[in-house]
């Protein structure tokens, strides 16, 4: 589980970070990484209703929430994720790998842009 702290809340947020961040895709995710001035990092997830009932919702966000709370250590201060899920995200095996890997992908390409 990810860290009170560690949690996205404000709608405002979503969007800067949605617009503003780059943006990596697998077939049941999508990452969008900001960086920010702020020294912590958080995380939002969206899960929308075309992912499944509030049964299926809750289990996704519990398992994206398990693979990406050892990953806050490894990003830079100030980053700002936001991880939407997509409808076959409810039947995938590999969700943790999934978002790990393109939460890897969007900050490759945020240091890139950087540079």
């Amino acid at each position: 589980m990810l860290p009170q702290a560690a949690r996205m809340r404000d709608g405002d947020e979503f969007r800067r970070t949605i617009r503003r961040g780059a943006s990596a895709s697998t077939s049941t995710l999508v990452t969008h990484l900001a960086l920010t001035d702020e020294p912590d990092v958080r995380v939002g997830l969206v899960v929308g209703k075309k992912v499944g009932n509030a049964v299926v919702r809750n289990r996704v966000k519990r398992r994206i929430r398990h693979a990406l709370r050892d990953e806050l250590a490894t990003l830079p201060q100030g980053a700002r994720v936001v991880v939407r899920a997509l409808a076959p995200a409810a039947h995938s095996t590999d969700l943790a790998a999934d978002a790990v890997g393109s939460l890897r992908r969007a900050e490759r390409r945020t240091t890139a842009a950087r540079v």
